[in-house]
């Protein structure tokens, strides 16, 4: 019998169908992945289940009974619970207590006591090892992820719903969570498991299913899959895994950084003496766990935020401390994590947002004026060679889905021919086909002369990408290998804090 039977599930919103007619089903002592582009509608059937939306059409059964569940609280009820990627915890209250809220009948005034015990117990039996009495901002990124997982075991969920778990994970992390799901399957627990990770779903996977355009285009299991049919069954045509990096010669200098130290938003150190350079033909990755300075390292390049010390140097030129203004007319171009929130206008046209950085320049403008005929050829063609698929270029952008806008922000920030790209997590969030069309643009760039600073949580993605790889831990250089041949294992341990020491023994593997 199956735990979960999703059948003929359809959901709209304004019209547009993010789930037409899907069935899904789950069976007990299961991990059962879900795959598909951004948009295929694989968060509004998870959404479903777990009780945030309710479905227009279709039916949901529970261990062969029917289930109607209105809010999360009736999922929980029927012991369904997901982790989301952004957790739910409330930094201020501990484990134990974090566990306990939402309950009814349940207190913080209440004695702990005994949900610390029963979290000990829960976190033994699957590995999930915290301390009950911690408070949530005390913890790890991976340490808070057990504790979402722990509350959902002490409510008494079996069916359990992760949506990219391993996002915020080092390697070690990320293997110790699939040997946790794969112990829990075994059981009895009902695993749905949510990735863009080929590699990942097929080791950890007993079934996929996937999604296109918010239909169920095919279920297989991974003994009889690869990526390369996962990765057909999603975009509909066949994707090249083949990165096309090949050496190239080292250039001159572009970027140098000494000593540079500065702050989070919230006031604290967020980068302590970082070191680092870059040259002409080379693309520098920076790997870590979210939230260890990525974003103020490349916020402090690209002139958004100031540092407190040291120095940022492009083609020897002191920068530090200039206006973003100054620093693209340097040659910098800068592709934010945020693309809606910093890169982009969601409000305005397509045409508008690729003239931002250049509706001065003579190309653009007659004189105070924007010239309406140069922007429109400008837009076309730079709409055609980025393959940004939408109606035309007087589209709002906010209208378009993530890869295209990821694809319209590339087609500006490229087009100049800058010396120095800062491209932060240019992938995240696009479907496997814009990574593939987004990979290709930085080789073409650094096959060019240009240097890329390349931040990513994708260590498949820097591997395959980039020349060296600097790990960041706390706002500090861990240490810098070659991309080529680097190992995994030393990688997670500099994102885990361990500095690099040259030619040191890895640990022996734990039994």
């Amino acid at each position: 019998m199956n735990a979960v039977e999703m059948t003929g599930i359809t959901k709209r919103f304004a019209g547009v169908v993010a789930n037409d007619k899907v069935d899904f089903a789950v069976r007990s002592g299961e991990v059962h992945a879900l795959l598909g582009e951004n948009g295929a509608g694989k968060s509004t059937l998870m959404s479903i289940l777990a009780g945030l939306y309710r479905p227009d059409e279709g039916s949901i059964a529970l261990h062969g009974r029917p289930a109607h569940l209105h809010s999360p609280r009736d999922a929980i009820a029927h012991g369904i619970g997901m982790v989301y990627q952004h957790f739910m915890l409330v930094e201020s209250l501990t484990v134990a207590e974090n566990a306990m809220l939402g309950q009814k009948g349940r207190g913080l005034g209440l004695d702990t006591s005994q949900v610390e015990r029963e979290l000990e117990v829960l976190s033994q039996r699957y590995n999930l090892r915290i301390d009950p009495k911690a408070r949530i901002w005390q913890l790890s990124v991976g340490e808070q992820q057990r504790v979402e997982i722990l509350r959902l075991l002490y409510r008494g969920a079996k069916i359990l719903v992760f949506d990219e778990p391993t996002a915020v994970l080092t390697p070690q992390e990320a293997d110790a969570l699939v040997k946790t799901l794969r112990h829990m399957a075994l059981e009895g627990f009902s695993i749905i498991f949510i990735s863009h990770k080929l590699g990942e779903v097929l080791a950890v996977a007993d079934t996929i299913t996937v999604l296109r355009r918010g239909r169920v285009v095919g279920t297989v299991t991974a003994a009889k899959s690869d990526k390369a049919s996962l990765a057909r069954l999603m975009v509909g045509r066949d994707i090249s895994f083949e990165s096309g990096h090949t050496p190239s010669a080292k250039g001159e200098r572009v970027l140098e950084v000494h000593s540079l130290s500065a702050q989070s938003n919230r006031g604290l150190p967020a980068l302590h003496d970082v070191e680092m350079d870059i040259y002409e033909g080379e693309i520098l990755g920076i790997a870590g766990v979210a939230g260890n300075g990525q974003r103020e390292l490349a916020e402090v390049i690209t002139g958004l935020r100031p540092s407190t010390r040291g120095k940022v140097m492009i083609d020897g030129k002191d920068m530090t401390g200039c206006s973003p203004a100054q620093v693209v007319e340097a040659g910098v171009a800068h592709i934010p994590e945020d693309r809606l929130g910093t890169g982009l206008i969601s409000s305005l046209a397509l045409s508008d947002n690729v003239i931002l950085k250049n509706y001065r320049k003579a190309t653009i403008a007659k004189g105070p004026f924007i010239d309406s005929q140069a922007t429109a050829e400008f837009a076309d063609r730079l709409i055609a060679e980025y393959s940004v698929t939408a109606p035309g270029r007087s589209h709002k952008t906010g209208l378009l889905s993530g890869g295209n806008q990821q694809k319209l922000l590339l087609a500006r920030e490229l087009s100049g021919k800058p010396r120095l790209i800062v491209a932060v997590h240019p992938t995240r969030g696009v479907d496997i086909g814009a990574t593939e069309l987004i990979h290709s643009l930085l080789l073409e760039q650094r096959a060019r002369g240009a240097a890329v600073l390349l931040i990513s949580e994708d260590l498949d993605e820097l591997m395959a990408l980039s020349d060296r790889i600097s790990v960041l831990y706390e706002g500090r250089i861990m240490g810098t290998v070659e991309a080529p041949g680097a190992d995994i294992e030393r990688l997670g341990m500099m994102m885990a804090g361990t500095p690099l020491v040259q030619d040191a023994p890895l640990p022996e593997p734990s039994a």
